[in-house]
């Protein structure tokens, strides 16, 4: 066949089968317009899931009636005029094909009024681009999208779409999923005539948090932390879920890019990097984040339908994003307001040193560490009575004079018990709290470890039979660029030929280690993203079994100085809330939880 042009309404039909994958699609393409519009309110109908009808509605600027026919057709827009304008975009939909796209495989209406304009104007479209007659209409000012009987003229695109129930799913977690990246403005959904959504305009923070709590479950809220970091010309901002409130799906992870939704391979190996050591095995955190940078680092042009950004910078972003939640994460102590601000600084933990009796550690009765401020100015009269009481029956009148003496109210509170030889039961101001005692010396060794190997120059031992690793070539010229940084680590990797490379020494942490595996794998993660974390994961895993196994054992009683003295480290550790293995460290009962159980009040 000879070449030849195709005509408007197929290429139209084309773009669509990129753009258009089902109802969502059209009802994602349609808001961002409203966003671009300046809206302050936005509703969407929605009837059989969207096959029937989506009707969409805003009160934005609108269009004048000599550009409708333009904003019907391909690759027209307001948006962008030359190449540094795509190179630095800040509107959510620049690139002219969603509307005729939309329009050529439905019936498609659309009506614009702009601001002291006599009348609205009406457009139908096809697809085609062509016999456009605007027609006078009564609505007010604002811009209303009616889409009707999708895929009508594409039956074979049509017999793909789920049921009803399951595509309009879609749209209501699309819709909420676009509400949380504009709170300035209001939201409403119905399907099939049925009010679903209904999202006012949320200003301040505490309506903000409603917000999010009526998307994602007050439980959220109420389980995790408002952080605010900068560095570098990048901020984020946002909601970051406690590890021990994670799901089994990753379906509650909402991340946004200069306010775009998006989905990208860096950010997941950022954020799973900063959970890897605090997060149960199988588990996946929940956040809600907001990541700002200037516009010319980002290509939000690299989808048809812009769900993926690149970065111009990836390693600056991924580290950023690491170091912010990773800090996050750090900074969660006992005292420390859950859904309270965390912002960036320097922070450092002040670790106990635990003296070695026989084969087991024990706690010192008289830690060296720095106490926390008084977080009120005297114990309560009946929680010092309470103190000495439990503390004459444990034989224990030392503590009864520290306590009454200093005064000083610890996050953790002062440990009257040790529960089955197990836990440590800890009264508090607030209630009592309950703390395996394994599991959070196991986070304190743990980090005390990290800290020294990390501060201190990495011990390193040369191998008596260098190991050669066949690579690819490009590897190899990785692995000689980055010579001083595996030097760093402990590693001497020299490169012997196009596609060998020689490990003379290692690390004498990693000596059980598969060596050549390990090497492979790094490099493999450098050449896809930029950097590599296995080393330290490895450095990580080895010093996690290291802990475990010079931690307290269950079983074995403990004195009340042990157990305070293990309480003041775990108030100074950072990540404590955690075991190494993401398993929860302590746990808080209020009194109001006390008086709940046991009717009192009733």
């Amino acid at each position: 066949m000879r070449i030849h042009s195709l005509p408007t309404q197929l290429v139209n039909q084309i773009a669509a089968g990129e753009v258009v994958e089902r109802p969502s699609s059209v009802v994602k393409e349609l808001v961002e317009n409203c966003f671009d519009a300046g809206a302050s309110q936005i509703s969407i109908e929605i009837e059989q899931g969207g096959a029937r009808l989506i009707k969409i509605r805003d009160d934005g600027c609108g269009i004048i009636k000599e550009d409708l026919p333009l904003a019907l057709s391909r690759h027209a827009t307001s948006k962008i005029a030359t190449l540094k304008d795509l190179e630095q975009v800040v509107s959510m939909g620049f690139r002219g094909e969603a509307l005729p796209s939309i329009s050529s495989v439905s019936r498609l209406t659309l009506i614009s009024r702009i601001c002291d304009a006599d009348c609205a104007w009406k457009v139908v479209a096809d697809g085609s681009e062509q016999d456009f007659d605007p027609q006078p209409d009564p609505h007010p000012q604002g811009t209303t999208i009616d889409v009707r009987d999708l895929f009508y003229n594409t039956p074979a695109r049509r017999k793909f779409l789920k049921t009803e129930k399951t595509e309009f799913a879609h749209i209501e977690t699309l819709i909420k999923r676009m509400a949380l990246s504009r709170f300035d403005i209001g939201f409403s959904l119905s399907h099939n005539q049925k009010g679903i959504l209904n999202l006012k305009p949320a200003a301040t923070d505490s309506e903000q948090e409603q917000r999010i709590a009526g998307i994602c479950g007050s439980a959220f809220i109420e389980n995790s932390v408002k952080i605010d970091f900068a560095a570098s010309g990048l901020q984020l901002t946002g909601w970051v879920g406690l590890p021990t409130f994670s799901r089994s799906q990753q379906d509650m992870q909402f991340f946004y890019v200069n306010g775009r939704l998006v989905r990208d391979k860096l950010v997941s190996h950022a954020v799973k990097q900063a959970y890897q050591d605090v997060l149960f095995h199988g588990r996946h955190p929940v956040f809600v984040l907001y990541l700002t940078l200037d516009p010319t680092l980002v290509d939000v042009n690299a989808h048809p339908a812009k769900l993926e950004v690149r970065f111009r910078e990836g390693r600056l972003v991924h580290d950023f994003l690491f170091s912010a939640l990773h800090r996050s994460l750090a900074d969660l102590r006992p005292g420390h307001s859950v859904g309270s601000s965390l912002a960036s600084g320097n922070v450092t933990s002040d670790f106990v040193s635990l003296p070695q009796t026989q084969s087991h550690p024990v706690f010192d009765a008289k830690p060296t560490y720095s106490p926390r401020p008084p977080q009120q100015a005297s114990l309560p009269l009946q929680v010092e009575e309470q103190i000495q009481a439990y503390a004459s029956l444990y034989r224990a009148p030392e503590l009864v004079q520290e306590l009454t003496q200093s005064q000083v109210v610890q996050p953790l509170g002062h440990a009257i018990a040790h529960l089955h030889n197990i836990y440590i039961l800890s009264e508090t101001p607030n209630g009592v709290i309950l703390v395996d005692a394994h599991a959070a010396h196991e986070r304190v060794t743990y980090e005390r470890l990290k800290q020294q190997y990390q501060n201190g120059a990495v011990p390193s031992q040369p191998l008596l039979l260098p190991i050669k690793i066949k690579v690819s070539a490009a590897e190899a010229d990785l692995a000689e660029q980055e010579h001083e940084f595996f030097n760093t680590l402990g590693f001497e990797i020299n490169r012997s030929g196009p596609e060998t490379i020689v490990l003379r020494s290692i690390p004498v942490l990693l000596g059980n280690t598969d060596m050549e595996a390990l090497i492979r794998d790094v490099l493999a993660d450098m050449t896809e993203h930029g950097m590599s974390q296995r080393i330290q994961e490895k450095s990580n895993e080895i010093l996690a079994t290291v802990a475990c196994h010079g931690s307290v054992r269950a079983h074995r009683r403990l004195s009340i100085d042990e157990m305070n003295a293990l309480l003041r480290d775990m108030e100074q550790t950072e990540r404590i809330g955690q075991c190494n293995h993401g398993r929860p460290t302590w746990i808080e009962l209020s009194t109001h939880d006390l008086d709940k159980f046991f009717l009192r009040g009733q």
